[in-house]
C-alpha cells in the first residue's frame, strides 16, 4: 500500500528542512530555560460505525473490527461485513492518529488514513486503545446491541499486536479474536502483565506476506498457546492482505465460536 507520493514527500521534506534551520537559529539566538515534554489534557473523540442486524430486539454477538495502518473505519466495516455471520452486530473503530495520503489519481483530493500508535510514547496510545475498546463494548452491551458473553475482535496488520495486548491483559472479556497478517507484541516475552486468557485465537497469515513472512510467524502457535485457551494458525496463498479464502474461514470460525 503506497502511503505517500513524490509531491507529499517533497513537501514534508521541505517543511522538515525549514524546521531544522529555524531550530538551529533558535539554539544560537535565544537564552533561557527549556522545559521539554510538558503535557496537558484535552478531550479526544474516537469514531466508529455500528451495524446492527434487522432482528434488533435482542442482544447479538458483537464483532469489533480494527483496521491496519493507513486504514479507516469505513474500509474495515466493509471487510468485517464480509466475514461476520449475518446475526452478528459489527462495530468498526477508527484509530486516533490521522495522516495525509496521496490521491488515488492525480488531481483528486488528498485522502486520509489513521494509525494506532508510533514509537513516541506508545504506552499512552496503547492505554487509549484499551479505554476505547472498553467504552465501545460497554455502550453496546448497555444499549442491548451486544451480548456481553459473545464479544469478538478482528484486527489486521498494525492492530493485531494491540489486540493481543488487550486480550492477555483483560482475560475474561473477549470470547474470540481473529488476527490477520500481524505480529505479537514486542514485549511478549518480558511483560508480566500478560496472563492466561479464555480468549480463543484464530491467527491468519499470508505465505507471501513481506512484513510477516512464514519464518517470522512459525512459532506463534507455541507462544500463543502458553496463554490462550485455544489457538489456530492458518496460512494462505496471499500477501499482506485479506483474501477471499480468509474471509470464508473467518465467517465459519465466528459462527462456530458464537454457538459454542
Amino acid at each position: 500500500m503506497k502511503l505517500e507520493g513524490p509531491g507529499i514527500k517533497r513537501a514534508i521534506g521541505e517543511f522538515e528542512d525549514d524546521l531544522a534551520r529555524r531550530e538551529a537559529r533558535q539554539d544560537d539566538d535565544r537564552d533561557g530555560r527549556l522545559l521539554a515534554d510538558c503535557s496537558l489534557r484535552a478531550e479526544v473523540r474516537l469514531y466508529y460505525d455500528l451495524l446492527v442486524p434487522p432482528d434488533s430486539d435482542r442482544p447479538h454477538p458483537l464483532l469489533v473490527a480494527l483496521h491496519g495502518y493507513g486504514g479507516n473505519k469505513k474500509q474495515m466495516m466493509r471487510e468485517a461485513s464480509e466475514m461476520a455471520p449475518p446475526w452478528f452486530a459489527i462495530a468498526a473503530l477508527q484509530a486516533l492518529h490521522q495522516h495525509i495520503r496521496e490521491p488515488r489519481t492525480p488531481g483528486e483530493p488528498l485522502r486520509y488514513g489513521f494509525g494506532w500508535l508510533t514509537n513516541f510514547r506508545p504506552a499512552e496510545s496503547i492505554a487509549l486503545h484499551h479505554d476505547a475498546l472498553f467504552a465501545l463494548i460497554e455502550r453496546a452491551v448497555a444499549e442491548g446491541v451486544a451480548d456481553g458473553k459473545k464479544i469478538f475482535l478482528l484486527g489486521f496488520s498494525q492492530s493485531v499486536a494491540l489486540i493481543y495486548r488487550f486480550v492477555f491483559k483483560h482475560t475474561d472479556l473477549v470470547r474470540g479474536a481473529v488476527c490477520i497478517c500481524g505480529g505479537l507484541p514486542g514485549d511478549w516475552e518480558t511483560n508480566d502483565e500478560y496472563r492466561p486468557s479464555r480468549t480463543a485465537i484464530l491467527h491468519l497469515c499470508g505465505a507471501r506476506d513481506e512484513f510477516y513472512p512464514p519464518e517470522r510467524v512459525r512459532d506463534y502457535v507455541t507462544k500463543l498457546s502458553a496463554r490462550a485457551s485455544r489457538v489456530e494458525l492458518r496460512s494462505y496463498d496471499a500477501g499482506h492482505e485479506i483474501s477471499d479464502a480468509m474471509r470464508a474461514d473467518v465467517r465459519s470460525w465466528l459462527a462456530e465460536m458464537a454457538h459454542s
